[in-house]
């Protein structure tokens, strides 16, 4: 590539990169509030999650089209094709967390002021995970380091094994306690939007690997 393209195509490409993060920041920012609304069962707050996931929406696809022209206008080959196609599939998962962190939201809307089944213990040690995750998924894209991508792997399974516990504990509670279920059922929506999230991070740590390496593989198989 002569250097004034590359010149132009390393821009343009900054530009999206600098987008993605943010994008990042948005969805970081929603699982967080998510938890905080649930546990203080604050419903005006869960609201303004579900709201803010419009802005999340647009900021994808503000992206996937800086993309695609960056494809139509600069011709990039190999290395730099991967990282474009790479950052086309990120901006995915992260736009489908940030639908996660609003199902969790929608969910403590469904609640109101219904008391909570039982004190909240491993949920928020999923969401303290996923949000590691997500860092490290999105420093390893920016460095371009595909042994950092795989740092999430232990931190899925970490996540599985929280998503197995609540669920056990929960339907063990729902077995006893017939008239619980139904607030069991909202825990149990609440956890599987957050194991859903460990996989979309997963998702990102693939496409990262992909990117630097041109391997194409799951990693938590």
């Amino acid at each position: 590539m002569p250097s004034s393209l590359r010149a132009t195509f390393d821009k343009e490409y900054a530009a999206i990169v600098d987008d993605i993060l943010k994008l990042g920041s948005y969805v970081d920012q929603a699982i967080g509030l998510s938890l905080d609304s649930l546990q203080r069962r604050d419903v005006a707050q869960a609201q303004q999650v579900v709201d803010a996931d419009e802005a999340i929406n647009l900021l994808r696809f503000k992206i996937e089209e800086a993309c695609l022209t960056l494809i139509a206008t600069q011709q990039p080959a190999a290395r730099d094709l991967r990282a474009i196609v790479a950052s086309m599939n990120i901006v995915v998962d992260i736009e489908r967390i940030g639908d996660h962190a609003a199902g969790m939201a929608k969910t403590v809307i469904r609640m109101g002021d219904e008391p909570l089944l039982k004190p909240l213990i491993d949920i928020p040690r999923m969401v303290h995970t996923a949000r590691e995750m997500l860092r490290l998924s999105m420093d390893a894209f920016v460095e371009r380091d595909s042994d950092a991508a795989k740092a999430v792997v232990p931190l899925d399974d970490e996540m599985d094994a929280l998503y197995r516990a609540i669920f056990d504990e929960l339907v063990e509670i729902m077995s006893h306690k017939p008239e619980g279920v139904e607030r069991a059922t909202y825990l149990l929506w609440c956890a599987h939007n957050l194991e859903r999230i460990g996989d979309r991070v997963t998702n990102i740590a693939e496409r990262v690997i992909f990117m630097t390496t041109g391997d194409m593989r799951e990693l938590n198989v």
